[in-house]
């Protein structure tokens, strides 16, 4: 009888503590938001869209299930969010960048330095984009504001190609689409198979040596294909 009396009474302390964290959950949305985007990304980020679990999610996050799906309605809502949270970091890293205040070349290896250190930070954002690649852009096609996220920057690029060619440092007929995929491609690739390759090639490709070369090398090919 005693035994029970305090089990009832241990469930009633969380039951109440439960309630507790979930009204200051509800006080303040904005860090709670937060921490399960957070929890999300870790959770996406290593199991891709399919293989995440909101279980999971909940025990990173130490929120309700419930909160989950009041925040962010469904695991669907929720993994555009964290895409459109990392697409977000990626716009502001860009927008900072100043192209068109730098002579073209500068402007293009600082492009192509500030991309290769983004991907290489990034890892979590390369397994976003590997299962939204798998899934054919499925969930990004739903988000309003990932689909203008290049705009400014596409527009920045061209702007700078245009100066290049006045200047005579760039070639005429540079599309700043194909530009910025080879770019971004040359660092992505590497980020995104850099353990697989260093197995397959015989070489360390996580050294700083190895990293301070493909940046170099990522630098010549881009500048060299711009040269008139």
């Amino acid at each position: 009888m005693v035994s029970r009396n305090l089990q009832k009474k241990a469930a009633a302390v969380r039951s109440k503590a439960g309630k507790t964290a979930a009204k200051k959950a509800i006080r303040d949305p904005e860090r709670t938001r937060q921490r399960i985007l957070t929890s999300a990304s870790a959770e996406f980020a290593n199991k891709g869209y399919d293989g995440a679990r909101v279980d999971e999610i909940v025990r990173r996050s130490k929120v309700s299930k419930n909160l989950i799906y009041y925040y962010f309605g469904s695991k669907e809502a929720l993994f555009i969010a964290v895409l459109e949270a990392a697409y977000s970091t990626l716009r502001r890293q860009q927008d900072a960048l100043g192209l068109n205040v730098i002579p073209p070349a500068d402007a293009i290896r600082k492009l192509v330095a500030d991309l290769f250190h983004y991907w290489r930070t990034s890892r979590a954002f390369i397994g976003f984009l590997t299962s939204e690649n798998f899934h054919k852009a499925r969930h990004i096609k739903k988000s309003k504001f990932a689909a203008n996220v290049y705009q400014k920057l596409i527009e920045n690029l061209s702007a700078v190609l245009d100066a290049g060619v006045k200047q005579g440092v760039f070639r005429a007929g540079v599309d700043p689409i194909d530009l910025y995929i080879s770019i971004s491609g040359l660092s992505y690739q590497y980020f995104s198979n850099q353990y697989t390759l260093s197995f397959v090639l015989c070489k360390d490709l996580t050294s700083d040596e190895a990293l301070k070369s493909r940046l170099l090398h990522t630098e010549n090919v881009i500048l060299g294909y711009l040269r008139p």
